[in-house]
């Protein structure tokens, strides 16, 4: 068991979440945008979030979802965190969190120093900050994309609530990213990967081990 608490995003298949959950994970997520790799719908997801066990936190990433995908996800899927990875507003996520009684962490991208200052902008708002890379201006997806930002942005900063390191994170490089950036917990979805959107029971297992 790492000291590290680490989150796998993406899972779809019950085989990963069992290597996961055995190797030590302590949050699973479940990826609920539909033009990602890593999308489930939600019938697959309740299928494999039943069964976790307890002190393993099940999160439902979902992109500028209205309430309609977010009363679907929670009526149905057991969630304990919902991650909110577009543009909310920090009304948005005030509004979510009280609407849901949910935590809610909400991913922040950074590409320079100017981004940093979102950070504290929703550390008063949100329960937990995924620090992640910012994707491209025009890309598709909001993460997952298996790029790295500068770590020394961040380097051994505090923010009101707890917070997250994602992007671009490997077996490899995980031990730097952690001594480097001072995290405490830390996110992969595309470092344990073998393919776009398939993860690989080895890579999650050495995921873990490194962190």
């Amino acid at each position: 068991m790492s000291d590290t608490r680490v989150k796998i995003c993406g899972l779809k298949t019950r085989e990963t979440v069992t290597a996961a959950v055995e190797a030590g994970a302590a949050y699973l997520g479940f990826n609920f945008v539909e033009k990602s790799k890593r999308y489930v719908d939600i019938a697959t997801a309740r299928d494999l979030a039943v069964d976790v066990p307890p002190g393993v936190a099940k999160v439902a990433l979902v992109l500028d979802a209205d309430d309609v995908q977010l009363d679907a996800i929670t009526s149905r899927v057991p969630i304990d965190i919902l991650q909110l990875h577009g543009e909310e507003t920090p009304d948005r996520v005030r509004d979510v969190r009280a609407r849901y009684g949910l935590p809610v962490m909400k991913a922040v991208g950074i590409a320079d120093a100017s981004d940093v200052a979102l950070l504290d902008v929703y550390g008063t708002v949100a329960d937990l900050l995924l620090v992640d890379t910012k994707p491209p201006k025009h890309g598709d997806l909001p993460g997952g994309t298996g790029v790295s930002f500068d770590w020394r942005l961040i380097a051994n900063r505090r923010w009101p609530v707890p917070w997250m390191l994602a992007g671009g994170l490997t077996p490899d490089n995980v031990a730097e990213a952690v001594s480097l950036t001072g995290a405490r917990q830390v996110d992969v979805a595309s470092g344990v990967e073998s393919a776009p959107g398939v993860k690989d029971p080895a890579l999650i297992r050495a995921f873990l081990a490194a962190a």
